[in-house]
C-alpha cells in the first residue's frame, strides 16, 4: 500500500513538472529562440541628428500648454495664476522634416478646423526624478524646431464636455520637426524670434525668451510627475496667433538659430 501510494505521488510530482514545462521542450534550440521574439515588428521613432549617421530614439513625446503669455489669454486662461500643465502625443506622430524641404502634410480626418501651433523642441538623452532646475538643461542633448498640429474643433469640444482632449492633440503626423542640432554645436535656447507664416504671412511672431516657464523649469516640473528617461522629448509651448490652415497652404516655422520648418497641407 505504501509503495502505491508512493507512486502516485511520483506520477503527480511528474505531471506537475511536465505541466510546467516550456511549450516549446523538444523544439531545436534555434525554433525555441525564434518562438521568444515578437509576433510582429513595430517600427522604431527615430529622428535625424545633424552632422552625424546616428539618430534619436524617440520614447515619449510630452507638449507643455499655455506657456506664453499672450496664448495663455487667447485660450481663455490667467497666466499669472495657472501651474504648468503637459500632455502627450504618440511616437508615432513624429513627422521628420529634412531642412531645405517642404513636405507634404496630410489633413487629417474629422476636422474642419486645423490649426499650427510652433514650437521649440528639447531632446533628452538622461533622464531623472525630481530633477534640479539648476541641473535640468544637462539632461538635454540638443533642440529642434516643430510643429504641434491640433484639430481644434475637436479639442474644444472635447473641453466644453470636461473630457479628456487626447483627440485634438494626438493623431497620426501631429508633430512634424526638423533634425536635431546637439548642444555641444549650438548651445540651449533662451531667447530669439519664434515665428511661423502661411503662405508668406506671418502669423505667430514671438521671442522664447517670453516662455512663462524655461525648458529647465519645465524638465524639473515634468521630473515630479514622471520619471524622465533618454529618448524623451518636450515641445516647449507655442506663440499667441495659432490659427486654421486648410489644403494648398504652405507653412513655414522659424525659430533664431535653427533651419526653417516647411510644410505644405495637402
Amino acid at each position: 500500500m505504501a509503495h502505491t501510494s508512493t507512486s502516485r505521488r511520483a506520477a503527480l510530482a511528474s505531471g506537475i513538472a511536465l505541466a510546467a514545462a516550456p511549450l516549446t521542450a523538444g523544439l531545436p534550440r534555434e525554433a525555441q529562440a525564434a518562438t521568444s521574439g515578437p509576433i510582429f515588428d513595430v517600427p522604431r521613432i527615430s529622428i535625424p541628428i545633424v552632422g552625424s549617421t546616428q539618430v534619436f530614439p524617440v520614447r515619449r513625446i510630452y507638449c507643455i500648454g499655455r506657456n506664453y503669455a499672450a496664448h495663455a489669454i487667447e485660450r481663455g486662461s490667467d497666466p499669472t495664476r495657472e501651474p504648468p500643465f503637459f500632455f502627450q502625443k504618440p511616437t508615432d506622430a513624429v513627422q521628420n522634416v529634412a531642412p531645405g524641404t517642404t513636405a507634404d502634410h496630410p489633413y487629417p480626418s474629422l476636422t474642419k478646423n486645423y490649426h499650427h501651433e510652433i514650437e521649440l523642441v528639447a531632446a533628452l538623452h538622461k533622464g531623472g526624478r525630481n530633477v534640479p532646475v539648476e541641473r535640468a538643461l544637462d539632461l538635454v542633448y540638443g533642440y529642434t524646431i516643430g510643429l504641434d498640429m491640433t484639430r481644434r474643433d475637436l479639442q474644444n469640444a472635447m473641453g466644453d464636455q470636461h473630457k479628456p482632449w487626447e483627440i485634438g492633440k494626438s493623431f497620426d503626423h501631429a508633430a512634424p520637426l526638423g533634425p536635431i542640432h546637439p548642444v555641444a554645436q549650438i548651445g540651449h535656447f533662451t531667447k530669439g524670434a519664434i515665428t511661423l507664416s502661411v503662405n508668406g504671412k506671418l502669423r505667430q511672431n514671438s521671442d522664447l525668451s517670453k516662455m512663462i516657464w524655461s525648458v529647465a523649469e519645465q524638465i524639473a516640473q515634468l521630473s515630479t510627475a514622471f520619471e524622465l528617461m533618454p529618448g524623451d522629448i518636450i515641445y516647449s509651448g507655442t506663440p499667441e496667433n495659432v490659427g486654421p490652415v486648410v489644403p494648398g497652404d504652405v507653412l513655414v516655422g522659424h525659430i533664431d538659430g535653427l533651419p526653417e520648418l516647411m510644410v505644405r497641407i495637402v
